[in-house]
């Protein structure tokens, strides 16, 4: 059985009532018919004033903002890799390491957050370089480690106390020696000799480790409470326990802390491949965005990346669509304009109609699927319809349009008419908006020959409220040709009731605009009566006007 994936339902950049629609319905009914997989509705823009009224009336959340469908870490397979705590003993970390086949161990105190990392060749560098016969102290070594390495008991003292002041020693000398040689806090290595044991003691030692695990006398052992020093007997003889002590040492004393190479859960892997390239670790930390440590990754892990897999609606242009689609996996394209540019990495499912909307092709993949469309999902549908045909009045609208919103609204329980009103009129209200907003609230690019050209289009139920922002749009054009280096920015100011459009134009290439279309003419627009649709009757005249050249 193949693995569940979250599959991206996208619409086009600064989407329109249609593209939201679409996106949601399509998903809604793609997760009815899959049930192996998720599908998300996403969205790559702000959401206009119209298509937010339509959401809240039909009580369904905007589809969650997607910045790019760049391949990130939560793409390519983390190893999940338990964190241990930073208190363990060097030997339980070696150990850990060799049962799980890694060289690399998250530490948190928590369990959560990520204090640093341990590795293979840390312990090896604590084996090797440390010749500091006050390590144990200096690492604040807690008795219940030296206990587990020795594999002893603690048969005087307090297991959860800590070593800190003192250095180690082998008690192998006589005890005249012992009295010059053993500092208080010692802690000293002794067989089965009583008078080193007592000596031992005296001066002030604050643990012994008995060897051979041959018992102690009574009178050592009150000896020791009194004087509060602890005796451990491990099975191992002397030897044995001088090689294993050091391995008793917290992995907080040799772990990284500092400088380490973390990444974040949502990194880019064009990003993070090159920092991995610069640096010489096995394994590299994961973190979310809220600092919790997800697993390590390797250089490995790139091999075994996923690509996002999306799918695309009301779109087929690559100036339109999401950044980074090229790293993506794209599955299907749904949509109802030209044939644009985007190139697949292989055969996908395509459909393509000459229709006025990209709902009116959904609800018929509805049909076609026998999936019943509920009452919210049905509003969607017809608004979206009753947008992009600018109801009805559009001549991309065609019969099957309008059969199709008919049924829809009747599920929906809505009147069009009244509906569509109260959307328009929802969607207009430019004396309060600013200009960046009422430009970019339904504009695409598109290529025209060698040509880049950029097409707005605001709709008002009211000529007045579109004349009164002429002038602010025609400046704020000059802007938007300067920071996108386009040859060409129109912008259609169309007037739903009378059915007619002021086209502005700025550029390099504003002949085209006055040999395309026969209207009244102005310095930097055009009266177009009967000119509602950028699809069908503002970019087609273009073209030929580009050909023409």
């Amino acid at each position: 059985m193949n693995e569940s994936r979250n599959i991206l339902i996208i619409g086009h950049k600064n989407p329109d009532t249609d593209s939201i629609c679409s996106s949601i319905a399509y998903a809604y009914l793609k997760n009815a018919i899959d049930k192996e997989n998720r599908y998300i509705p996403t969205r790559i823009g702000v959401v206009s004033s119209e298509t937010n009224y339509v959401l809240k009336h039909f009580e369904i959340e905007q589809p969650e903002l997607l910045a790019d469908v760049k391949t990130q870490i939560s793409d390519i397979s983390i190893k999940n890799i338990a964190t241990v705590q930073p208190s363990i003993s060097m030997k339980r970390a070696w150990e850990t390491m060799k049962n799980f086949n890694i060289t690399t161990l998250p530490v948190s105190g928590d369990g959560r957050k990520l204090d640093g990392i341990i590795t293979v060749g840390d312990i090896a560098q604590s084996y090797m370089d440390i010749y500091d016969n006050s390590i144990l102290s200096t690492a604040n070594t807690p008795y219940k480690n030296m206990i587990e390495v020795l594999e002893g008991e603690m048969i005087v003292g307090n297991i959860e106390d800590c070593v800190r002041n003192g250095h180690m020693l082998i008690g192998a000398m006589n005890p005249e020696v012992m009295e010059s040689y053993i500092n208080p806090k010692d802690i000293v290595i002794v067989g089965n000799r009583y008078e080193t044991q007592l000596c031992s003691i005296e001066a002030g030692a604050q643990c012994l480790i008995v060897t051979g695990g041959i018992p102690v006398a009574n009178s050592i052992k009150k000896m020791a409470e009194a004087n509060q020093c602890a005796i451990i007997i491990s099975p191992h003889d002397t030897y044995m326990v001088a090689r294993l002590i050091n391995q008793s040492i917290p992995i907080s004393y040799f772990m990284k802390k500092t400088n380490l190479t973390i990444f974040n859960i949502d990194d880019n892997i064009d990003e993070i491949r090159e920092i991995m390239v610069k640096k010489r670790y096995r394994n590299f930390p994961v973190i979310d965005s809220e600092n919790n440590f997800k697993g390590m990754i390797s250089r490995a892990s790139l091999i075994n990346l996923r690509r996002k897999q999306v799918i695309l609606v009301d779109h087929n242009e690559r100036a339109q669509a999401v950044e980074g689609l090229e790293e993506a996996e794209i599955l299907e394209i749904i949509d109802h304009h030209r044939i644009g540019d985007i190139e697949t990495g292989g055969p996908v499912y395509f459909r393509n109609q000459p229709l006025g909307c990209t709902a009116t092709i959904l609800y018929n993949i509805y049909k076609e699927n026998r999936v019943d469309i509920p009452r919210n999902i049905a509003g969607l549908l017809c608004a979206a319809i009753l947008s992009d045909t600018l109801m009805f009045k559009s001549p991309t609208c065609t019969p099957m349009d309008k059969a199709a919103a008919e049924e829809l609204a009747q599920t929906a329980q809505i009147d069009m008419q009244e509906f569509a009103k109260d959307m328009f009129r929802a969607g207009s209200d430019l004396a309060n908006k600013r200009e960046k907003e009422i430009f970019y609230q339904d504009f695409k690019q598109f290529k025209v020959g060698n040509l880049s050209l950029g097409v707005g289009q605001i709709n008002s139920m009211d000529r007045s409220e579109l004349d009164e922002i002429k002038e602010r749009m025609l400046q704020y054009m000059k802007k938007v040709n300067k920071e996108k280096k386009l040859d060409l920015v129109l912008f259609m100011l169309t007037d739903i009731a009378h059915e007619s459009t002021d086209l502005l134009f700025i550029g390099s290439h504003t002949e085209l605009v006055t040999r395309a279309f026969d209207g009244v003419a102005h310095e930097s627009s055009i009266e177009l009566p009967g000119v509602v649709s950028r699809k069908k009757q503002v970019i087609p005249p273009l073209v030929k006007s580009y050909d023409k050249l």
